[in-house]
């Protein structure tokens, strides 16, 4: 992954533009910070709904799976 910084245009609702300024604003944040953190936070939600259904489906086929040692005893034949 490449480090430093890039642009990222996108189009938001102006109120929402707003709202978030004034939020960094009162309270001293830089927007750039906020922003990408409220992205990498939300990326880190979204991968776990994603793990979550993963493992849901892998539990379903948990019961059709053999041990270690029955795998191998299976590959040495």
């Amino acid at each position: 992954m490449k480090e430093g910084k890039t642009t990222l245009a996108v189009k938001v609702n102006y109120a929402v533009a707003e709202r978030v300024k004034h939020f960094c604003r009162e309270r001293g944040l830089k927007y750039g910070f906020f922003v990408e953190k409220a992205i990498l936070e939300q990326l880190a939600r979204e991968e776990l709904k994603e793990d979550l259904v993963d493992l849901k489906n892998l539990r379903e086929l948990e019961q059709q799976a053999i041990s270690l040692d029955e795998y191998l005893k299976k590959r040495r034949v």
